[in-house]
């Protein structure tokens, strides 16, 4: 449903829903740090700002809408290629001569360790260089959002930090002695 809604925000919304369900499937597993983790960074934080930057992008779905039949035919060439590499790839690895030693070799010995444990030591000595350029694919992803956010538009007033800074308070407060009993006239 997330490629399939029409409307954006729903796209979302639905993936949403799919970060929740592999975050079930991780509790599912026993992987309870994951479960957090996917919850907390990736609902928590890139889905709310997919939201912003889908509500705030000016879009004109009916342009948008107007070249997807002509690229209709190379996606669906592409989606056949990719279908056949996955299956080709799932294949060969079912059918491999090293598959069942590879599928049954020793796994570490993590007794006495949690989970969240297990998987520090793992993502930060073995995979720290994927780690961090994870990260740094969210920071282009981040920066990028922001680039597409921030334009000039005319006729919307800007704050000047400068004079706000450089303001006095005579410039703004005027005292007036008014007289009992009478009003005062607002220039």
């Amino acid at each position: 449903m997330t490629i399939l809604a029409r409307n954006p925000v729903h796209s979302v919304l639905w993936l949403v829903l799919a970060f929740f369900n592999a975050a079930g499937l991780f509790l599912l597993l026993g992987a309870e740090f994951l479960a957090m983790i996917l919850v907390i960074v990736y609902v928590g934080a890139v889905a709310v700002l997919f939201l912003f930057v889908v509500m705030m992008l000016d879009i004109d779905f009916a342009e948008l809408r107007a070249g997807f039949a002509k690229y209709l035919p190379f996606g669906l060439l592409l989606a056949f290629i990719l279908l056949t590499e996955l299956v080709l790839i799932g294949g060969a690895w079912t059918f491999a001569d090293f598959a069942p030693a590879v599928k049954a070799a020793p796994v570490t010995a993590t007794e006495g360790l949690s989970n969240t444990q297990a998987l520090g030591g793992l993502i930060y000595t073995r995979y720290v260089y994927i780690f961090q350029g994870a990260g740094m694919v969210l920071l282009v992803a981040m920066i990028g959002a922001i680039v597409l956010t921030h334009r000039q538009r005319p006729g919307v007033r800007r704050q000047n930090i400068a004079a706000q800074v450089a303001r006095q308070p005579s410039d703004a407060v005027s005292l007036v002695k008014v007289e009992s009993g009478k009003g005062v006239d607002v220039p």
